[in-house]
This record gives C-alpha cells, sequence and structure tokens, in this order.
C-alpha cells in the first residue's frame, strides 16, 4: 500500500504565532510534504506546480522555480515580498521563486483570508477545461457545500501577468478555480487546505467526465437534483459560513442549467 505522507487531522491548520506571523520553519517542512503529495498522486509532472502562503502582512513563502516539487527540500523555499522579490537571506543567497507568483499574490490581494495557494497539473482537470467544462458539471453535494462551483478562467499565457488578471473577478467567490488549458489553483487556510481541495477538483473532474461519457456527452441527459434537494444544500453551505454575498441565487442558476 502506498504510504500516505499527508499531515495527521489538524496538523498545517495551526501555524500562526501570537504577532499574527505564520511559523515559517514549519510552513517550509509542509511545503515539502505537500510537494511530494503532489508529485506522487500525479498532480504535477516534471517541474510544473507551486505552492505559497503568507507569512505576514509584508512577505510569503513559495516553492522555488526549477525543481521538482517531489524532490524540495525545507531550504530550498523562498521568501518572497509583495512584488514577488526574494527577500532577506533569500535575496542573499540568490534564491528565485516561481515563474507563477503573480496568480498567487493576485490571490492575496483580493482576498486577505487567505492563507495559502496551491497551483497543479491535474490531468482529468485539465482536459475538461479544454472543452470549457467544469468539474463541478456533475453536482457531487460534497462539491458544492464545500466549494459552491470550480468555474474555468478564460485562457492565459502561462508564467504571465496574464495568469493574475483571469483569476481577479472569480477569486472573491470561489475557492477552486481551474485555468483553461493550464491546471487548477485552489485557495486555503494553509497548505494542506488548498492541496486537499486540489483533491476535491480531480475527483469531481473525473466523475463528471464519466458521466459525460456515458452519456454520450449530451449533459441535458444527467439526472436533476429532486425538488428542494438543491436547496438544501445551498443551506448547508450558508451555515458553514461558505456562502458569498450573492452567490446564492448564482450557483442556483449554474446547477439548474447543468
Amino acid at each position: 500500500m502506498a504510504k500516505d505522507d499527508r499531515p495527521a487531522a489538524g496538523q498545517g491548520q495551526d501555524r500562526q504565532g501570537l504577532d499574527g506571523r505564520q511559523d515559517e520553519q514549519a510552513l517550509r517542512e509542509e511545503f515539502v510534504r505537500i510537494g511530494r503529495l503532489l508529485h506522487e498522486r500525479g498532480y504535477v509532472t516534471a517541474l510544473d506546480g507551486n505552492i505559497s502562503a503568507r507569512l505576514d502582512d509584508h512577505n510569503f513563502l513559495a516553492t522555488p522555480t526549477g525543481v521538482s516539487k517531489g524532490f524540495m527540500s525545507a531550504e530550498q523555499m523562498v521568501v518572497i515580498d509583495w512584488q514577488g522579490q526574494p527577500v532577506g537571506e533569500s535575496a542573499a543567497r540568490g534564491q528565485k521563486t516561481t515563474s507563477e507568483i503573480l496568480l498567487h499574490l493576485e490571490a492575496y490581494r483580493r482576498r486577505p483570508d487567505i492563507r495559502a495557494v496551491v497551483h497543479a497539473h491535474p490531468a482529468t482537470a485539465t482536459a475538461l477545461s479544454m472543452a470549457g467544462i467544469s468539474p463541478a458539471r456533475c453536482g457531487l453535494p460534497e462539491v458544492i457545500v464545500l466549494l459552491g462551483y470550480i468555474p474555468v478562467t478564460e485562457y492565459a499565457t502561462p508564467s504571465s501577468a496574464e495568469g493574475a488578471a483571469v483569476i481577479r473577478e472569480l477569486v472573491g467567490r470561489y475557492d477552486a478555480l481551474v485555468l483553461q488549458r493550464h491546471g487548477s489553483v485552489t485557495f486555503g487556510q494553509s497548505p494542506l487546505d488548498a492541496y486537499l481541495k486540489l483533491e476535491k477538483v480531480e475527483n469531481a473532474a473525473e466523475v463528471t467526465l464519466k458521466l459525460l461519457q456515458m452519456a454520450g456527452g449530451q449533459a441535458g441527459s444527467l439526472l436533476p437534483f429532486p425538488p428542494g434537494a438543491l436547496d438544501k444544500l445551498l443551506d448547508a453551505r450558508e451555515r458553514k459560513g461558505l456562502m458569498r454575498p450573492g452567490q446564492r441565487e448564482e450557483l442556483r442558476g449554474l446547477y439548474e442549467a447543468r
């Protein structure tokens, strides 16, 4: 049986010190574990993917450029500022972070509650994005409650400022997005939280793909929710404090129009 390197329940969730700054060494070690999971589970290949976390109001920790996420060490992580530039010891060592950092920083600018971002290349979610199909098309109850929906963004050239632009209007309402032709980006309270949302995205994508194959590619042949069932799921999302302003009607429209 494959070893499960995921931190134990609760581990990775409490990284904040009394001064509001997240524990940098603990985050470095968590990045190593999450990077190994991304690699082992096929969510990234070669040098793909990146992870970041908010350290405090001024600085962030991010994965390095040019390194497989499955073979990182804690010392390789890079401390950067709001411009994506290495600072402190990271600058002195000449370390460089991911070329996708502008996308991460846009999320932090738009959502002060976001503490971590994971960008990966899950195969099924990425394939569906090329057809403009959201992984959430299948309407899994747990996805509706926990993620709401999983929008597919407009296309953006990788490693450019376009990535930040295409998530700008979506990150305020959703914790998981699929970048058209370029994988997923998930937001959380910790690297583990953001990673687990990625797992949910790819699982939903696999279910959606299988359903479409069974239905001959005709989404209209998928069974609708029973009367009142969708509202119960939306009520649960609201009780958990996850519903954004105006999102209830938006979600109802998205799922009723599947």
